[in-house]
């Protein structure tokens, strides 16, 4: 367990943040690096549509969810729809993991560039959800 990060299936977050800043040559540039993580979680988002309007693999149903007003807070949960219908077909699938690895290539990215640990960016995230469980998302 190298650097006590790593994890089950054996990516360790620094060996993945050190990887990718030994990647970066032309993107280097922190204005490139915040440019490309913009411009990789507009593809994301284009992909997630495209699964509802080209692919049709999965259906974004959106309307105001009706919640009984005397639920407790982890009761609201199963009232909390995520307006996706069906399942993502395996093209979408991998299309959509693909752009979330560009994401996390260009997040890795600006985390080196800023000097920054990505292991305990993740470690203080948890943290927090360990700490504030349902009222973090709010």
């Amino acid at each position: 367990m190298k650097n006590g990060n790593l994890r089950d299936d054996g990516v360790d977050l620094l060996d993945f943040q050190s990887a990718v800043s030994h990647c970066l040559i032309r993107h280097r540039s922190v204005l490139d690096i915040v440019s490309k993580l913009q411009e990789a979680g507009a593809r994301l988002n284009r992909s997630v549509l495209k699964a509802a309007t080209t692919c049709g693999c999965v259906s974004i149903v959106a309307r105001k969810p009706q919640i009984p007003p005397d639920i407790t807070l982890e009761e609201l949960r199963q009232f909390m729809p995520t307006h996706i219908e069906g399942q993502l077909c395996e093209t979408c699938r991998e299309t959509i993991g693909d752009e979330m690895g560009s994401l996390l290539f260009f997040l890795a990215a600006l985390c080196s560039s800023a000097n920054l640990n990505i292991h305990d960016i993740m470690s203080k995230e948890q943290r927090k959800l360990h700490a504030l469980g349902v009222f973090l998302g709010s």
